[in-house]
This record gives structure tokens, C-alpha cells and sequence, in this order.
């Protein structure tokens, strides 16, 4: 039985068409991911599936009594609530169920065995066990211990959390309330690599049809039973449906970008030939021929061109200067935030050419010990030694290093840090996604994910020789990542790299 049934739904903004016949139906198990490049209207689509924004055209169907539950990157607005609290919060029905089951059986003790009264138990009882029986808030404390909450986080405030840990509590949430229709936008966003592992598995046995947009392509082959992809139209995306795994539709869709492609330089070849033919022979002997010739090609239906969804990042680092053999040495290194100790007795040794990964939970201090590497922070204790010529790139986790300065704009910005003329700065950033009146847009009104191409365009032009990246693929679509891998990959210099990104660790690290 469907879940959801959605036909040729459409959506406009400003009065502009964005979206245009979205048709898909999905039955319990069926995880369909959305894929199109940022801005294509994905996360518009789950809040239209999720009742949050209006359909504007077409007709969208869900089960008789279908739980919806939404996941994205807003933060939890309940600031006052303990964690444990703000999960329970999510699923009000199932409290609202133990509540009618008590009643229903002080009814029965009474006396109340109409079919009626045993009806609403039977229903009752079934959805609640549906949704693990009265143990169900255990599942939803196990829950949050997959996605790497600590017992003692339980009863914390959430207004004590950081930005990423309220992500995952929210994740939590939408987990917890055993939906029917569960919508997960970037639900990998701020998990480690166990808990990335967890939700795989959790999303594999869930009995609920899933709708999950995601660039974590390891997490996408894991998951995904089908794909709805929103493609560049005349007007708007439309949704063309692919009904297999993530890496079967990558190969369906780059034969049929391949196929047309091909159809259009073969309808291109034979247009030109039978213009020549016309324009050569127009007025001559043979003008009979001509007219018949210039009749097809009047009838000729010509086939689309491939249509874009925007150009590509160019990623390429030049040649760098090379540095001392020994970049980085860290003896008996010993690093503490507030007064945690994260780190003890460290050891680290970095030659020139190496990648390195550091991989680890969320709290290890990771981001601390790179931070220190980079002279943003100071050793509790041991000693840490720089090579000789050493050029440092740093790119933050939220790209901070942007809100230095007094630059407003974008090519502000950029021309500060790349000490480029306004004409190499503009032909920079147009590698990077900045063209025209984009290269003007004010710093203080950027996305993410233009906030990390930025920041990626100054690394770039920087000449660095050794670069530290914290999460490099933050807010950044499919292509964009796949760009930024084979840059790394041909990085003559060295390279130190923390990343969730299971797919860039395989390739780079």
C-alpha cells in the first residue's frame, strides 16, 4: 500500500515557475533520494511533502493516517527543553496513545466490551506496538546514542549545545517518532563516520517510505532504493523518476547524456549538410532538389540540447614552491579546549607530499589539533616544530576566515586575499561560480555552500604548499566534491585532511 502518491505536482516562487510534473508513489521501504544541484528546489519539495509549503499545481495523496516527519537544517527553536525532553516532544502521538490505551482499559475494567471500545484498542495497541511497544522511549535514547549523544547529554538544555549537535538532536527527533513518511534533508550534516554507519543501518530496517536529499555518496549507495531527479526544464526542474540504487541511475544518466549528446552532433551534421545543399543549388539546375531538401529540413524536429543546471567548479592548483623535507613535527603534544583535555602525548610527523587523514569521533579534537598545526592555537604542552618554507592554506569547518577584514562583497573579498587585479579576481571567482553581478553579492547574504566555494577560491589562488582542510565539502553538491577530489588528488604539496566524507577520505587521504 502507498505511503504517499504525488502527481505532476508544480511550485512556484515570486511567481516563478521552480517546480513542474513531480510524479512518484512510494510504499513502506522505498527511500527515494532527491538529486538536482543546490537551489534545483529539492528542500522545497520535502516542505511541500511535508505540508510546510503549498502545492501549487497537481495533487498529492497520502495514507489514511501517515505520520510525517521532517528533518532539515533549521535548529530547534525549544532552546529551554533538556534533550531528552525535545525528542519526546516529537513524538506527541505515541504519548497521546498510551494516554487513550489507559483509558480505553479503565473502560474495559468497568465493563465497556463493545465492539467499538475493542476496536479503538486493537488500533491503539497495534500502532503503538508498531512503534516498539511501551519501550519505545528506550529506542528513542538508543537512537541518540547512535547519532554519538553521550548519557550524561540527556538532560542538558539544548540552548547548552552547538550548532552541529542541535542538527543531530533534530535528526533524533524526526527519527524517534516512528513516521510513516520520514523526510531527511543532508541528514549526514555534523555525524561521525560511526554514527553516519548507524543511520545507514538504522534506515535500512525502518518501516517507513523515506525521501532524503544527501551529497554523501557513500551514504546515497548505501541507502537509496530509487532516485527522483530534478532536471533543468524551458521553465522549471521537472522530476524524471529512476527506479534503482544511486550508482545504477549515475551510469543510466550518463549514457542517456551521452546518447543525446550524440543525437544532437549527428542532427547537427546532417542540418548543415542540407543548408549547404540548399544555399549551393538554390538558384541552379538543380533547384527542384533544393526545395525538396530545404521542405525537410523545415520538418526536421530538432532535438533538445542538453540543458544545464550550471557550470562546474574549476579547481586547479597550481605547482606550489616546495617546502623542507619535515613540514610538521609534534612531540609529546598535549591540547585542551576549556579545561577538557583532548589530546595526550600526541606524536605527528608530516613530509613534503604527504596526504593525511585524521579520522575520529565527534569530540576527539580533531579540529583542535589542526587548528594548533595552523598557529591558531597554542600546545598545553610539547613541542611542535615547522618545517622550512612552509606556505600554510587554511580552510575552516564554517569558512570563518571570511568574516576577517573589512571586505563587503565577494570580489572584495576575494581581491584582498589574492592581492589579484579586479580582472584576475573576476576570471578567479568565475571559476568558481561567481560570475557577472554574483561576483558583487555582499558576504553578509551568502549560502553555505557559496560561503565554502569562496573560501575554496582564495585557497586556490593562495600558493600554499601544505593545506589544512576541516571539513572541506561542507555545503558543497555532488559535482562540486567530485571537482574538489580530483584537485586534491593531483596536489603536489602536503595535505592534512578531516573529513566525514567517506568517499574523499578513499580517494585523497
Amino acid at each position: 500500500m502507498a505511503v504517499v502518491i504525488a502527481s505532476d505536482l508544480g511550485k512556484d516562487i515570486a511567481g516563478e515557475p521552480l517546480l513542474r510534473g513531480i510524479s512518484f508513489k512510494l510504499e513502506r521501504h522505498d527511500r527515494m533520494t532527491l538529486s538536482g544541484r543546490n537551489g534545483s528546489g529539492k528542500t522545497t519539495l520535502l516542505r511541500m511533502l511535508a505540508g510546510e509549503a503549498s502545492i501549487d499545481r497537481g495533487e498529492l495523496v497520502l495514507a489514511k493516517g501517515a505520520k510525517v516527519a521532517l528533518h532539515d537544517q533549521r535548529p530547534p527553536r525549544e532552546r529551554g527543553l533538556s534533550l531528552r525532553e525535545y525528542v519526546v516532544s516529537g513524538a506527541a502521538e505515541l504519548v497521546a496513545i498510551e494516554r487513550e490505551l489507559a483509558s480505553l482499559e479503565q473502560a474495559m475494567a468497568g465493563g465497556a466490551h463493545d465492539d467499538a471500545t475493542l476496536n479503538r484498542y486493537a488500533g491503539a495497541q497495534a500502532r503503538l506496538e508498531h512503534a516498539g511497544g511501551y519501550a519505545w522511549r528506550e529506542r528513542a535514547l538508543a537512537t541518540l546514542r547512535g547519532l554519538g549523544f553521550r548519557p550524561d547529554d540527556l538532560d542538558r538544555p539544548l540552548r547548552s549545545f552547538s550548532g552541529g549537535e542541535l542538527t543531530r538532536a533534530s535528526l533524533g527527533r524526526a527519527l524517534a517518532g516512528d513516521p510513516d513518511l520520514l523526510l531527511l534533508d543532508e541528514p549526514t550534516n555534523h555525524l561521525d563516520i560511526a554514527s553516519l554507519e548507524w543511520l545507514e543501518q538504522h534506515l535500512d530496517g525502518l518501516d517507513a517510505a523515506v525521501v532524503l536529499v544527501a551529497h554523501d555518496r557513500w551514504f546515497l549507495e548505501a541507502v537509496g532504493t530509487s532516485v527522483l531527479e530534478l532536471e533543468a526544464g524551458s521553465e522549471a526542474r521537472s522530476g524524471k523518476f529512476f527506479p534503482g540504487p544511486w550508482h545504477a541511475w549515475r551510469r543510466e544518466k550518463a549514457a542517456r547524456e551521452l546518447a543525446l549528446g550524440r543525437a544532437v552532433e549527428r542532427q547537427r551534421v546532417e542540418i548543415e549538410r542540407l543548408e549547404q545543399f540548399v544555399t549551393r543549388f538554390r538558384a541552379g539546375t538543380r533547384a527542384r532538389q533544393a526545395q525538396s531538401r530545404a521542405k525537410r529540413l523545415a520538418k526536421i524536429e530538432r532535438v533538445a540540447e542538453p540543458r544545464s543546471d550550471g557550470g562546474s567548479l574549476q579547481i586547479a592548483f597550481r605547482p606550489p614552491e616546495r617546502s623542507g623535507r619535515v613540514v610538521f613535527e609534534l612531540t609529546d603534544g598535549h591540547l585542551i579546549a576549556g579545561e577538557k583535555l583532548l589530546l595526550e602525548g600526541a606524536e605527528l610527523w608530516l613530509e613534503r607530499g604527504e596526504h593525511v587523514s585524521l579520522v575520529g569521533p565527534n569530540g576527539a579534537g580533531k579540529t583542535t589539533l589542526i587548528e594548533t598545526l595552523a598557529g591558531r592555537r597554542a600546545l598545553a604542552g610539547g613541542k611542535l616544530r615547522t618545517g622550512h618554507n612552509v606556505k600554510l592554506g587554511f580552510l575552516s569547518q564554517h569558512a570563518d576566515e571570511l568574516a576577517a577584514g573589512t571586505a563587503r562583497t565577494v570580489l572584495e573579498a576575494a581581491q584582498h586575499a589574492a592581492g589579484l587585479t579586479p580582472g584576475r579576481t573576476r576570471a578567479l571567482l568565475g571559476s568558481f561560480l561567481f560570475s557577472g553581478e554574483q561576483a558583487e553579492k555582499p558576504l553578509a547574504g551568502l549560502s553555505g555552500g557559496e560561503r565554502r566555494r569562496l573560501a575554496l577560491a582564495i585557497l586556490v589562488s593562495s600558493g600554499a604548499n601544505v593545506l589544512i582542510l576541516d571539513e572541506p565539502t561542507n555545503h558543497l553538491d555532488l559535482e562540486s566534491r567530485e571537482a574538489l577530489e580530483e584537485a586534491l588528488r593531483a596536489f603536489e604539496g602536503s595535505l592534512i585532511l578531516v573529513s566525514h566524507d567517506r568517499a574523499l577520505l578513499d580517494a585523497v587521504g
